[in-house]
């Protein structure tokens, strides 16, 4: 069995003093392949080293974290644009738009995302989609760039079967964590109404453990935890989840 994260923040410095154990962890639970966000620059190195040290399981993305657009967002941007030139990834991420923590930022928070949309375009790539409280900007934005060449994933979906299946008309598979086994999580209300082909397990580790560890450190073998929960919900074994999501991220990575 190949479980797939389609998410997971294995650079952050949560992860610092017990990095490689963890990821052995997630290896040992079926968890073999882990596709790793880009917040900002600041991280870029450390990516880039996690990648030589696992390069058959980890797999980069590169963007720009709508929480990090802020005054300094063009030279952000152009490492973004100066990284893709010079290194392998498989999708631009995390991009969108968050307006939980800052709704000034707003307009530059939307410049930053229509352009790596438009930049993974031009490379190929998939978009992996951060969006908080902004189900309303993000679809917007994603309107005026609709295309047969936009497809990715929309990260940590936690909106309603209308928003679910708008993002899917974008082109986007669902990603599906934590948030699936909380009681007030919502989303596995309706699941079982999205077919299967579209959606894609993540966890987001550090953030958002799903049950029974919420609220605490989320990591990336409890990927096994949300197949577990998608199992129940889809009335499938385990085994056939893990093989259709993996199938459905090969599908938006190329690899």
């Amino acid at each position: 069995m190949i479980l797939t994260d389609t998410h997971t923040h294995l650079c952050s410095e949560e992860f610092d003093q017990d990095r490689t154990e963890m990821i052995q962890r997630a290896i040992s639970a079926g968890v073999s392949r882990f596709f790793i966000p880009s917040i900002d620059s600041s991280e870029t190195q450390k990516m880039y080293d996690l990648e030589a040290q696992f390069p058959d399981n980890v797999h980069l993305m590169i963007g720009l974290h709508p929480c990090y657009v802020k005054e300094n967002y063009l030279e952000e941007l152009a490492h973004v644009e100066t990284q893709l030139a010079q290194h392998k990834f498989y999708a631009i991420g995390e991009i969108g738009i968050d307006l939980y923590w800052d709704k000034t930022t707003l307009d530059i928070q939307k410049i930053a995302f229509q352009r790596q949309i438009q930049w993974a375009k031009q490379h190929g790539l998939a978009i992996n989609i951060h969006c908080r409280d902004a189900f309303d900007e993000v679809f917007e934005v994603l309107e005026l760039e609709k295309s047969s060449e936009l497809f990715g994933i929309f990260h940590c979906f936690t909106g309603d079967l209308d928003q679910a299946q708008r993002a899917i008309s974008y082109g986007l598979k669902l990603g599906i964590g934590g948030v699936a086994t909380f009681k007030n999580g919502k989303i596995d209300q309706f699941l079982d109404q999205i077919p299967l082909e579209h959606i894609v397990l993540e966890t987001d580790s550090p953030y958002l453990a799903p049950v029974p560890y919420r609220g605490k450190r989320n990591e990336s073998s409890y990927t096994l935890l949300v197949a577990q929960k998608l199992a129940e919900i889809y009335q499938l074994p385990v085994t056939e989840i893990a093989r259709i999501t993996t199938e459905n991220s090969k599908a938006v990575f190329g690899i």
